[in-house]
């Protein structure tokens, strides 16, 4: 996913740089150089998550959206480790925010569809089986 959306993003940044006449040889310069940088990028954020939200839920044995807000503070953090004490709290502050962010819009986006199936028609109640010839019910 990385790779595709850098190749995208990458191709209008270096086709809208380039010279008139060389736009499409700017595009594909600019795909060729970034749009892989940015794929391992992408990577390697998304095994540090998965890693971290794996472990989340071994230790807290529950499946709700903190353990991607978690997950997320603690990818920031890992990723801006080389930056110091400040930037890695600070990216896992805004890595936290973020995951936060997609797990409120997640969980209203499912409460809005549970609203939805509400006001639908309610679902035919399930068929009897029929008694069989003579009319005598028997027990199972």
């Amino acid at each position: 996913m990385g790779a595709v959306g850098g190749a995208i993003w990458h191709g209008i940044k270096g086709f809208r740089n380039s010279p008139y006449g060389e736009r499409r040889i700017g595009a594909i310069t600019a795909i060729k150089s970034r749009a892989p940088v940015l794929g391992g990028n992408f990577g390697v954020w998304g095994g540090l998550f998965n890693t971290y939200d794996c472990a989340v839920k071994g230790i807290r044995k529950k499946e709700d959206p903190w353990n991607a807000i978690i997950a997320g503070f603690f990818t920031g953090g890992s990723l801006a480790v080389r930056g110091g004490y400040k930037s890695m709290r600070n990216g896992a502050i805004s890595c936290a925010i973020l995951l936060a962010v997609i797990e409120g819009v997640g969980v209203a986006f499912n409460r809005m569809m549970a609203e939805n199936m509400k006001h639908e028609a309610p679902p035919l109640p399930p068929s009897q089986p029929s008694e069989p010839s003579g009319g005598v019910a028997v027990a199972a």
